[in-house]
């Protein structure tokens, strides 16, 4: 097939490429320029750059040469003002309203995927390929792409595909999702490719040092944004009464403990963020624990939207164990999720998804926890 290959510069979409070139297969390999670079907002106090692993201009030198190296041609797409758009404002504004947004998942799915899959078109590629760690099948039976976790539980990545369509999984191609990172790294190391042993990132791309109200800041004062920027307001008890001062509502998130600036006789977390108030809610840990939590943008994966409950294993977070809970479908692309038992620190703003609840493999759909969920 003709394959058009995703490249990072890292070492998992160069053992993909690897990989599918070993296989035969035509390739072409896309980086996406998505962070501009001359903006200078990802400086240190002394104006310096901040070191970065990602969708950095040595990521691209590192994706040709790979390239390069197998034999198959190499284009960037300069995506920033797509990635500014889609991307930072809305994790900035999700910030600045009190929630905790995980840019990625938007990113692979309404971004990376949906470029690269119309430049693949316009190729006449058949396959767009990437180097996640999950797995796409096809049903004969019922038509439909089916969406699985990687081999891999520690590394699957399934958790930031759950919004890919119908139409994109017909195309998507995943050939890590049955290996383990060192088994990847083994395949880069066998091709002799130059990211072999390359270190990957663990931060949001765009905020290389993950601290995330300080990018903030510089981004809103390098638009001219100052009045943006969040003020200080209380800090207040479950009760309502004020304990405490706070810096700024885009400095928190749900479960926090360090950082509080507030001496009690038992730890304090904070419980909820009330931006039409200015207010961060404390409390002790057993506040942190909730029942349920309403999802918005729902996209099921597995079947249709169903007309009645369905149970599945779900996960709140990218590491969160998945937990069996009861979906039962709302109106306008949302749904109430209600778990077998309390789960700690269910954030607004986090990406919510549901696996098959007897194999936990599946993925059957995924959505945005949208609001606080009630203690």
């Amino acid at each position: 097939m003709k394959i058009a290959v995703a490249m990072s510069g890292g070492v998992d979409s160069s053992a993909a490429a690897a990989l599918l070139s070993e296989q035969g297969h035509e390739l072409v390999g896309f980086t996406m320029q998505l962070w501009d670079q001359r903006r200078h907002v990802n400086v240190d106090e002394n104006g310096d750059p901040l070191p970065s692993r990602c969708c950095s201009l040595d990521d691209v030198y590192d994706a040709r040469r790979v390239a390069g190296s197998l034999g198959f041609p190499f284009y960037v797409l300069n995506l920033e003002k797509d990635f500014d758009r889609d991307v930072v404002e809305p994790f900035i504004q999700s910030y600045l309203s009190g929630e905790t947004p995980i840019p990625c998942v938007a990113c692979n799915s309404r971004l990376k995927f949906a470029s690269l899959d119309r430049m693949a078109r316009s190729l006449g590629c058949d396959k767009v390929a990437t180097g996640h760690y999950a797995r796409v099948e096809h049903d004969a039976a019922t038509g439909r792409y089916r969406l699985f976790r990687g081999r891999s539980h520690w590394k699957d990545q399934s958790y930031f595909l759950w919004e890919l369509t119908q139409d994109q999984l017909s195309r998507a191609m995943f050939p890590l999702g049955e290996m383990s990172k060192e088994e990847a790294r083994g395949i880069a190391r066998g091709a002799d490719l130059y990211t072999a042993d390359k270190q990957e990132s663990q931060e949001i791309c765009f905020v290389p040092d993950g601290k995330y109200s300080e990018f903030i800041d510089r981004f809103l004062a390098h638009e001219g944004r100052d009045r943006e920027i969040p003020g200080g307001g209380d800090i207040v008890n479950s009760s309502g009464d004020v304990i405490g001062s706070h810096s700024g509502i885009h400095r928190y998130t749900i479960g926090q403990r360090r950082g509080l600036g507030i001496a009690n006789e038992k730890p304090l977390y904070v419980v909820q963020i009330e931006r039409a108030k200015n207010q961060i809610v404390v409390g002790e840990e057993n506040e942190l624990e909730s029942l349920e939590f309403t999802a918005r943008g729902v996209n099921w994966v597995a079947f249709d939207e169903p007309s009645g409950p369905v149970r599945a294993s779900v996960k709140v977070r990218y590491r969160h164990d998945p937990a069996p809970a009861t979906i039962h479908p709302l109106p306008d692309g949302r749904a109430r999720i209600v778990f077998d038992a309390p789960q700690r620190a269910i954030t607004p703003g986090q990406a919510t998804i549901f696996y098959d609840v007897e194999t936990g493999e599946e993925v059957i759909g995924g959505g945005w926890i949208e609001r606080n969920p009630a203690p």
